[in-house]
């Protein structure tokens, strides 16, 4: 067990850290914009008239794409769900909704093709897990992108040495469900009370906190608005600030 200092907060007896993915670990900003805009595109190619509400479901201000909206922090099938709600007020049946929202998902991946290649890590991440490591902290990652892509990115960027936990989401179970954390513990074998969590949105504290977690630090890469992840035990603006006390 380890002491971690964060700012001025202080985390006793951590056996482990859990972080996020997108957004935490990876800067995904231009490839979520691209692909909301793709995604909307496409249902509005089918479904004329659609595409703004679409992008402003998805989280996007003008340009802008919120880090707290939908897009950002939901999981695959909960934007389909979103999307395919606005296709079936255009009279659709719901399940032919589903179809056509979930196909023109599919097609935009193939647009934008491998996720990892255009979702670089910040600044920081390898030292951070560097540390970590070599102080005997275990590792994971726990996200709401698709196992797969958690795999292919932790693969893309050569972090296989310092993981020990990949998990994405499952149908049905998502953050800030506390199940989720508590699925990571027991695969870890450490109780969630000595797990430090890290992420960039309300989802990632909210199921630290549900899940009684060691703690929660939320990783603002210098954003002046924080909405809610003002609700962790601590701000940090960048991985380094997570230090491993002597």
């Amino acid at each position: 067990m380890v002491t971690i200092q964060c700012g001025a907060v202080t985390f006793e007896q951590i056996q482990a850290v859990i972080f996020d993915k997108d957004g935490t670990l990876a800067d995904v900003q231009d490839y979520l914009r691209n692909l909301g805009q793709k995604r909307a595109r496409l249902i509005d190619a089918q479904i004329p008239g659609v595409q703004d509400p679409l992008l402003m479901a998805f989280g996007f201000e003008s340009d802008r794409l919120n880090p707290y909206g939908l897009l950002a922090v939901g999981t695959r099938q909960e934007n389909e769900i979103a999307a395919a709600a606005y296709v079936a007020e255009t009279g659709r049946d719901w399940i032919a909704a589903l179809s056509l929202v979930r196909s023109a998902f599919d097609e935009a991946d193939k647009v934008l093709k491998r996720k990892a290649d255009s979702t670089p890590l910040f600044e920081g991440v390898i030292p951070t897990l560097q540390t970590l490591s070599q102080a005997g902290v275990a590792i994971g990652i726990l996200s709401s992108d698709t196992l797969a892509n958690v795999q292919d990115f932790i693969d893309r960027y050569e972090l296989g040495a310092f993981i020990q936990l990949s998990q994405g989401a499952v149908d049905g179970l998502s953050k800030p469900d506390p199940a989720v954390l508590l699925q990571a513990s027991q695969s870890l074998g450490i109780s969630a009370t000595s797990i430090l969590v890290v992420g960039d949105s309300a989802a990632d504290i909210e199921m630290a906190k549900a899940a009684k977690a060691a703690g929660s630090v939320g990783v603002t890469w210098n954003r002046r608005h924080v909405g809610t992840l003002a609700m962790a035990d601590v701000l940090i603006s960048q991985l380094t600030d997570i230090q491993v006390q002597p």
